[in-house]
């Protein structure tokens, strides 16, 4: 499912409905540290959002060390940030309060 990358002017009031997640340096992707108890609440929590992922077909870049999880979501085929990464965003902020 192609998608334009956000205008410029888009990408603020985008992020206003992100406050945990920050602009990448080279204004292309958006990332966010989850945190949790341990390392199987991490893991449930990356298990969930890879079935979400895949349901979406949109997929993050991102790591796991012990309780953490990392993640960087871009649009790769438009070069940076799309409203696919708002929405994804968006969808592992709730499978995170979950």
């Amino acid at each position: 499912m192609a998608t334009d990358a956000l205008a410029e002017t888009e990408i603020p009031a985008a992020l206003e409905t992100l406050p945990d997640w920050t602009r990448d340096a080279d204004g292309k992707g958006i990332s966010r540290s989850f945190k949790f108890k341990n390392f199987s609440q991490a893991f449930g929590f990356m298990t969930r959002c890879a079935l979400a992922a895949e349901k979406a077909d949109h997929h993050p870049e991102w790591s796991n060390v012990y309780n953490r999880v990392d993640v960087r979501l871009t649009s790769h085929d438009v070069g940076g940030l799309s409203q696919r990464d708002v929405d994804m965003a968006k969808r592992f902020d709730k499978l995170f309060e979950a």
